[in-house]
């Protein structure tokens, strides 16, 4: 496990770039407030929106994530964690009037990035920020 890319994997890299090409300015691995070890995958800080590309092996995607025959209950259990983890990040973010928008790793990267644009240019115009 420690060989798997946990940051700036191909979907994360491909999302900045269409984004970054839109004008739009992030930060990146963004540590959530209040919880410590874990990161947004990008972060509209001063608009409070936090953006998570999940791996649909990692975070249990309901159309593609696959169940490992060797030593099944431990993965289970393993994978079960971490889609309580993405929950209890959610709620937390949520409750602190955090925007949280989650996408899979196989949605289409341009999809992704225009939702999240949306989202941004819409925040920035009820705020009165250009």
């Amino acid at each position: 496990m420690s060989r798997q890319a946990s940051h700036n994997t191909q979907p994360e890299l491909t999302v900045r770039r269409l984004l970054h090409a839109d004008g739009l300015r992030y930060r990146v691995h963004y540590p959530v407030p209040g919880m410590p070890r874990r990161s947004m995958d990008i972060a509209f800080s001063k608009l409070r929106i936090a953006v998570f590309l999940d791996g649909c092996y990692w975070h249990g995607c309901p159309e593609h994530a696959t169940h490992p025959r060797a030593n099944a209950e431990w993965w289970r259990s393993k994978l079960d964690r971490n889609i309580a983890r993405d929950r209890e990040t959610t709620d937390h973010l949520t409750a602190a009037g955090w925007t949280v928008l989650r996408f899979w790793e196989h949605e289409s990267a341009d999809d992704v990035a225009h939702l999240i644009e949306t989202m941004v240019r819409s925040r920035r115009s009820a705020l009165g920020d250009s």
